[in-house]
């Protein structure tokens, strides 16, 4: 926009006054215009926070509840690497084949530490930051909530016509009596009562902050319960065959892990036998295969001297013990061989579990290791037999090793033999279900193949050389366990179960307040005023401030219309006398 000023110039100023005249009148123009808004003018300058200053604000911030929330969706989003990328303190294999598959992007991960989400750095800083956020919100929000319980109703409004549910009706009754039969009435409804003056307040549905205060402390209850049951958990498998058993030692597990504050010493003496396993298959139809059966018979005793006890353990059903959990978790075969050696002596006798390669028939492998073995001259000579193992063998006209039926139909082990050096002397762990053929030579036949038979239960295999044999007996089955100590668990449920009854209190319980005056009117007939205000949006409020009317009517009941006089103008003498008044809703919501 442009403005045209009539100001004459100075005759005598040059080029440059001219300019200078331009720029005084552009700052003469900002000025007026300046002029133009109503606003007053403010020169602020805002203080230095200091270092209280700054902790104080970041409190504040800290402890509101929009960071809260925030923080809240943090720790959602953060465990979801935790369910997608394989954990080392779950699968430590997996993490291994991992790392191997996708190099590049398991050293990012690492560097993340995307393998261990739920002990990482980051997401530990997300889960106290949500902890200490939880309690700044509550405590000021309980002391708040504890003085709104020891005070009182407000007290009524001055005009209640304001408000938005209202009705009112004219008595011939006293208004003493009015209140006090309101008051009465508040009262079996359970509303907090209060009369004051010419009214009475009632107040109803505290338990919806109640909800609110009981969900939140829930969540922070749960938070505690997951940090009690990381830092003082214990959890370790064990591989049993049939006949076998466990203690509870931390030698007797096949891979344990605990929390940083769990104390080996404190072990509780419990263990376990498994009689035996029993297991079932569909034979027919579309689900061919599927287990029907799944069951381990145990026998368990509880304390150093306790009695022993019958039991079975199945899936979804663990045994529970000493504050632990033990959980069945899977099953396979263990073929039973004995192994003697060049001497003629056993140098090995009993089952040796075999993985399953195959999820659905069961196609096994594992190895069978003789580091005790000889030769016929007493030389040290120890044996390794790589094999595979099938329940169901399809017969040799199938053209497949593979296992056709999970159920031990048709038993097969095939091995292959070698000597030499297993390595199990070299201080190296070893994985006990792969052979390490470094130091291994492999037994050859006369035509140069290699030494491998497939066995029925009962047959044998003679190794070359008068070395020895190994012999087939038969197969028991195996179950592996899970043996988990969690002491959070019962916290964690309670936690749970008070945040939704919570949460349920706060999402359907509405706080609102009524109020009920009773004043003679210029005519001397008693008005009777009642008004409702809700604490947030209620459809209901009406209907209930209605219910309430009709509840009070017996003890104040509605006075006939005398009908105007006819020298007089008309008048409602049951109309308040603020009524005429414009409305402000603002005045309800502040009452």
């Amino acid at each position: 926009m442009s403005t045209k000023t009539d100001t004459p110039r100075d005759p005598d100023s040059g080029p440059d006054n001219g300019a200078q005249g331009a720029a005084d009148g552009g700052t003469d123009l900002g000025a007026a215009g300046s002029q133009l808004s109503t606003a007053p003018r403010e020169d602020i300058s805002f203080p230095s926070l200091g270092p209280v200053g700054w902790a104080r604000w970041f409190w504040r911030q800290l402890t509101s509840m929009r960071v809260a929330l925030l923080l809240l969706f943090l720790l959602s989003i953060g465990a979801i690497p935790g369910s997608l990328i394989p954990q080392t303190s779950i699968d430590p294999v997996k993490v291994d084949e991992f790392k191997g598959d996708h190099p590049t992007l398991a050293g990012l991960y690492d560097k993340l530490g995307m393998f261990h989400v739920y002990s990482s750095v980051w997401f530990s800083a997300i889960y106290l930051l949500l902890f200490i956020s939880l309690i700044g919100c509550i405590v000021p929000r309980t002391w708040q909530f504890v003085g709104q319980l020891r005070g009182r109703p407000p007290g009524a409004p001055s005009r209640l016509t304001r408000l938005p549910a209202y009705t009112t009706w004219r008595t011939g009754a006293d208004p003493d009596e009015v209140l006090g039969a309101a008051r009465q009435l508040m009262r079996k409804r359970r509303f907090r009562t209060h009369r004051s003056g010419t009214a009475v307040a009632a107040e109803k549905g505290y338990l919806r902050e109640t909800g609110n205060l009981v969900f939140h402390i829930a969540l922070i209850v749960m938070l505690v319960a997951f940090a009690v049951g990381s830092l003082w958990k214990s959890e370790g498998g064990k591989l049993i065959a049939d006949g076998d058993g466990f203690s509870n030692s931390l030698t007797q597990y096949d891979d344990f892990k605990s929390g940083p504050f769990f104390d080996t010493d404190t072990m509780e003496p419990f263990g376990f036998s498994m009689k035996k396993f029993d297991v079932t298959y569909e034979r027919s139809g579309p689900q061919k295969g599927t287990p029907r059966t799944f069951r381990a018979n145990i026998s368990y005793f509880n304390g150093a001297e306790g009695k022993e006890h019958s039991t079975a353990i199945e899936v979804n059903k663990p045994l529970d013990i000493a504050d632990s959990k033990v959980y069945l978790l899977s099953h396979g075969y263990a073929p039973e061989v004995t192994v003697k050696d060049g001497r003629g002596k056993v140098v090995y006798n009993g089952a040796v579990p075999f993985l399953p390669q195959d999820p659905k028939n069961f196609t096994s492998s594992g190895v069978v290791k003789v580091p005790g073995a000889q030769t016929k001259a007493g030389k040290r000579n120890q044996l390794g037999f790589q094999g595979f193992f099938v329940p169901t063998f399809g017969g040799r006209g199938s053209g497949s090793m593979f296992s056709q039926f999970p159920a031990l139909d048709n038993p097969r082990l095939t091995l292959t033999a070698y000597h030499g050096d297993l390595g199990i002397d070299s201080g190296l762990p070893q994985n006990v279900y792969k052979l390490e053929q470094k130091n291994l030579k492999q037994y050859k036949k006369s035509d140069g193949r290699a030494v491998a038979q497939m066995m029925k239960p009962g047959e044998t295999m003679t190794l070359p050389g008068g070395d020895g044999s190994i012999r087939f007996d038969g197969v028991k089955n195996w179950a592996s366990f899970k043996i988990t100590h969690q002491p959070g668990n019962g916290l964690a449920l309670t936690g749970a179960v008070a945040a939704l009854l919570g949460l349920a209190g706060s999402l359907f319980i509405q706080r609102r307040r009524v109020w009920i005056r009773a004043e003679k009117g210029a005519d001397g007939v008693t008005v009777v005023e009642m008004a409702g205000l809700g604490r947030s949006e209620s459809p209901r409020l009406p209907e209930e401030l209605s219910d309430l009317a009709v509840a009070l009517a017996p003890h104040a009941p509605i006075a006939a219309d005398p009908g105007p006089a006819a020298d007089t103008e008309p008048e409602d003498s049951a109309e308040p006398t603020d009524s005429a008044d414009p409305a402000d809703p603002s005045e309800g919501a502040r009452a």
